[in-house]
């Protein structure tokens, strides 16, 4: 197995960044990032004040896959939760490590921010990825449901309408 190496993204990866979230969409079957939130994405990773980090994932010199985290914050355990938004490796550098070495490293990362946790969701269809995870040991959460609000909802929960 080669090597991999896992690196922070840096704003001269922007390019090959957005060609990674644009192969997940692709692969999870959804339209990618339009122009306006390609230059969001930029601006919120690489921006004076980051909303995200993102890593790069890299083979033989060749960048085969990122992730995104960022921090919440766990209430009860009173210590940060690194989330991980997404964790994508191209279909054609699949089982070489880099999915892994992300894992890995994020997991690391968490430890030496003092994290109670690493936190994540994934498909119900993503078996691949489903696998993985409980071969390192992740826990599937049954007894709770993902929620959110968007578009219209969202903004009429904000308006006080709801």
């Amino acid at each position: 197995m080669q090597e991999v190496v896992i690196r922070r993204a840096a704003p001269s990866d922007a390019g090959v960044f957005l060609a990674l979230v644009r192969a997940l969409a692709e692969y999870e079957e959804l339209d990618p990032p339009d122009a306006d939130a390609e230059q969001r994405l930029i601006a919120d990773g690489f921006g004076a004040t980051p909303r995200f980090e993102s890593y790069l994932a890299e083979v033989s010199g060749e960048v085969v896959g990122y992730a995104i985290v960022f921090e919440t914050y766990s209430s009860f355990l009173a210590r940060p939760t690194l989330y991980l938004e997404d964790l994508f490796v191209l279909p054609t550098a699949r089982r070489q490590g880099a999915g892994r070495a992300l894992l890995h490293y994020l997991a690391a990362e968490a430890v030496r921010r003092d994290c109670g946790r690493m936190e994540w969701i994934v498909l119900h269809w993503n078996e691949l990825a489903r696998g993985v995870y409980r071969r390192i040991g992740a826990e599937e959460m049954q007894d709770w449901c993902f929620c959110r609000l968007s578009g219209d909802a969202l903004r009429r929960m904000a308006e006080g309408a709801q």
